[in-house]
């Protein structure tokens, strides 16, 4: 059973491979071209936080797909409270072939995928945000022609859209850097975990955003105040404050260099409207791949499995 609860799921071809089919996916759509490979299939999404970019492009996704969807009102199952994970994943597993689970709780994920008799999907979670990652790399390929060799400069938090991208960065042969304060950067775990990846790219953390950014192709950022960290607002601003894109900042990078933003962006905070709606920045473009990238993931997923021919297995308990 595959499961998608972490980029290091992943092998390199078959990272590679999505990224390829993902790209052929989005070429046939573009031609007009219908591809209903998951006729009859059905998608739960369970999401504990708000979503738009995720639940949209995965529900138009299974459309596309000739599939349908189920969306699951998080707060009515009572993940690990009013009913257990594994009971709820054990049945859901009953009902529809392939669960994206968008957590809090990045334990509630990795239970999700060891009771279910599905593929899982981690829509998001605290500590990975592997679909990002994918339709990141997407992005870059489409904007450089390969990945391995290129330099991403990440500014700002250390967190799970940054960490997901750096293992698929390291997977693929790219150099990624993290600018990023003091106290904020990746955990020794995570960098422990990271040297178990097989992988000819290099992660490396800076305090310096414009070191980071000197030979990047890629400038990358994201929200300082993630969701659940509303607590920590005034703190995270003052220690960020250094550490906007900005055109000041873009100006330090080598003229190719373009940027991404992970959406939904606090404009004026971790990134200037004058960067993100600018000509270098390509973040409307690596937004649409999330569709496209999710296409391919659920195709890969579902290949070779059969339709409603999942028996309870009381041993998986």
């Amino acid at each position: 059973m595959r499961h998608f609860v972490a980029v290091s799921d992943l092998t390199e071809p078959d990272l590679r491979g999505l990224i390829e089919r993902a790209a052929a996916m989005k070429a046939a759509r573009a031609n007009g071209q219908q591809d209903l490979a998951l006729h009859g299939r059905c998608m739960a999404l369970l999401f504990e936080k708000p979503s738009l970019r995720t639940r949209v492009s995965f529900e138009a996704a299974m459309d596309q797909l000739g599939g349908s969807c189920i969306f699951v009102n998080a707060q009515e199952v009572g993940l690990g409270t009013r009913e257990t994970v594994a009971d709820f994943a054990r049945v859901i597993s009953q009902y529809v072939d392939v669960l994206i689970a968008r957590v809090f709780d990045h334990r509630h994920v990795v239970q999700l995928a060891a009771h279910a008799t599905v593929p899982v999907v981690n829509g998001l979670s605290d500590l990975a945000h592997p679909c990002q990652a994918l339709a990141d790399s997407l992005t870059i390929q489409e904007l450089f022609g390969a990945i391995a060799g290129r330099t991403i400069a990440f500014v700002g938090d250390g967190n799970n859209v940054a960490r997901s991208l750096a293992v698929s960065a390291h997977m693929l042969g790219a150099t990624f850097i993290l600018a990023t304060p003091r106290g904020y950067e990746f955990s020794d775990e995570f960098l422990k975990r990271l040297r178990t990846v097989p992988g000819t790219g290099r992660v490396e953390v800076t305090h310096e955003p414009t070191a980071a950014v000197r030979n990047a192709d890629i400038i990358y950022t994201d929200v300082w105040i993630s969701m659940g960290q509303e607590g920590e607002t005034e703190r995270r601003r003052s220690a960020f404050a250094n550490f906007q894109v900005n055109a000041e900042l873009v100006r330090r990078a080598p003229e190719h260099a373009r940027v991404l933003h992970c959406l939904p962006a606090h404009r004026g905070e971790e990134i200037s409207e004058e960067v993100i709606d600018g000509p270098r920045s390509a973040v409307i473009q690596q937004a649409a791949n999330r569709l496209h990238a999710q296409k391919a993931l659920l195709v890969w997923l579902l290949e070779g499995t059969n339709s409603h021919s999942r028996p309870f297995d009381q041993s998986r308990g």
